[in-house]
């Protein structure tokens, strides 16, 4: 009985220690103080969550090794994606390589359209601090930095905007990437847009290419994966059944033109890709203004392409508020039209706001079936769906009969590709005794009833074979992880020396402290 008694003193206790510890939570302002930067990276240094890579050799810019509470905070945040993601939608996980030859990039196009644009100080040659040492991986030459800034600083004084000036440049920010390349030189013309690190004027924009060279033997490589060339072996696995979706975790790369901005603007980062296929018949399950509207709502006035892409957004939401993300700092922006990536028909970014403004932190892409048809058109390789139907479909149309003899393979596939209307009025003038003049290959055919016959049949189709249409979230874990770092970090109302990171129990590095009295 005693033990019953001491069961429940123990539970009263532990209440009343919870909700001691809840009201004490509810007394601390964790906004008395703005948020400071500098002090969350002074922390973030001390406590080791990441640095620069090879930090003693002076670093390379845009590379970070992350610490023992930064990579268990990672790891973290990756458990809760494969929980909320692989096991909760019964995803097919996979490991690919990285190493990818060169002919899938540019069969994907990514060779020729994965770039972005570039302005070149017209003076140095280069807007980068320090130019293609930087870009080819080499240290910064820390003297020659300063001695560039004791030579020239720039002073910068805050200046009150005409409110019509202000909506003018928000508008231009907020269709930045929907700037072609002559448009954004003329942006810098008209706004007299020059380099901040020597006040330069730049040049015309240009493409630069951020893709990643290698080699493997003479062979051209790049690094980066094509998880959709497993498709074939992913749909037999998955019994040759619709819809299904696979995912992975690994390394990217991108070879960026300056990277300034921490782990926001990296060369390599970890990301979380998903491949959902989708019959393109069943898909249900650019304004700059913001509204708020529930996904359901946003897919029925037909703002979200389709119910799938629709699922996608609000399960991608529910991941980041559920690892710590301020749900007043997260947005959804849907891609403007030339913006676009050349495979997406829509797409959105789930953008989180931290000190360095909107940052996109998840893309999620209607890719249609634009992946599967261009490797299969490269390769040979059937990427499709075969579906057996219900009841077997049977039509009438025309169809061929006798054919020229050398000419047979051109009158076929010309003729072939005659709409039904274009077929029923060529049967009737070869019916009636009559020639007709077809073009081919810069050639005129003439074709009668004796060379020729239409004729109307019945097919019988039991199968149907279509291309899956691809829905693609991809995630980048080293942005979210720091927008999860700001949005915990505050500092105590008495003490603006103390900072604290008050990370969600499901992500945080460490679960409990025992510290002395």
């Amino acid at each position: 009985m005693w033990r019953v008694r001491l069961a429940i003193s123990l539970a009263h206790l532990n209440i009343g220690t919870r909700l001691a510890h809840t009201a004490a939570m509810a007394r601390v302002n964790r906004t008395a103080h703005p948020f400071d930067k500098s002090r969350l990276e002074a922390l973030l240094n001390r406590r080791f969550f990441y640095a620069p890579a090879f930090e003693i050799y002076g670093g390379v810019a845009g590379l970070y090794d992350y610490g023992p509470p930064g990579s268990s905070l990672q790891a973290n945040i990756i458990a809760e994606w494969r929980r909320h993601f692989i096991v909760e939608d019964h995803m097919l996980e996979l490991d690919t390589t990285i190493m990818t030859p060169a002919p899938v990039f540019e069969t994907s196009g990514h060779v020729a359209r994965f770039a972005d644009w570039m302005v070149k100080d017209e003076k140095t040659g280069d807007a980068r601090l320090v130019g293609d040492l930087e870009a080819r991986g080499l240290a910064a030459d820390k003297d020659k930095e300063d001695e560039k800034k004791k030579k020239k600083k720039i002073k910068t004084t805050a200046v009150q905007l005409p409110d019509e000036t202000v909506k003018e440049y928000e508008s231009i920010l907020a269709r930045l990437d929907n700037y072609s390349g002559p448009e954004l030189g003329q942006l810098c013309r008209s706004h007299d847009i020059r380099n901040p690190d020597t006040g330069n004027q730049v040049g015309e924009p240009q493409q630069f290419n951020l893709m990643f060279a290698s080699s493997i033997g003479p062979t051209g490589q790049h690094p980066g994966s094509a998880t959709s060339l497993n498709f074939s072996r992913l749909l037999e696995f998955n019994n040759g059944r619709v819809p299904f979706a696979s995912a992975q975790i690994g390394k990217s790369f991108r070879n960026e033109i300056s990277p300034r901005a921490g782990l926001l603007r990296v060369r390599e980062f970890t990301m979380g890709e998903i491949e959902h296929y989708v019959d393109p018949e069943h898909k249900e399950s650019g304004s700059t203004q913001v509204t708020q509207m529930s996904i359901g709502e946003a897919v029925d006035r037909g703002i979200v392409a389709n119910e799938t892409l629709g699922y996608f957004l609000a399960r991608i939401h529910l991941f980041l508020l559920k690892i710590g993300i301020d749900p007043r700092r997260l947005r959804f922006r849907q891609h403007m039209a030339n913006e676009m990536a050349h495979y997406a028909t829509d797409c959105w970014d789930a953008e989180i706001e931290n000190s360095s403004g909107w940052t996109e932190c998840v893309g999620c892409a209607d890719r249609a079936a634009y992946d599967l048809s261009v490797h299969s058109a490269r390769t040979g390789h059937a990427l499709v769906v075969r579906q057996a139907l219900k009841g077997p479909i049977v039509t009438e149309r025309e169809a061929l009969g006798k054919t020229l003899g050398r000419d047979a393979g051109l009158v076929q596939r010309v003729v072939g590709e005659m709409s039904q209307e274009e077929l029923v009025r060529l049967k009737g003038e070869l019916s009636q005794g009559e020639s007709a003049t077809i073009s081919a290959d810069e050639r005129q055919i003439i074709l009668t009833h004796q060379l020729l016959t239409i004729e109307r049949r019945t097919f019988k189709q039991s199968i149907r074979e279509f291309t899956p249409n691809v829905i693609e979230p991809s995630f980048g874990f080293g942005r979210i992880l720091y927008s999860l770092l700001e949005h915990s970090f505050w500092c105590r109302e008495q003490d603006v020396e103390r900072g604290v990171l008050s990370l969600p129990p499901l992500v945080a590095p460490t679960k409990v402290l025992i510290v002395p009295l």
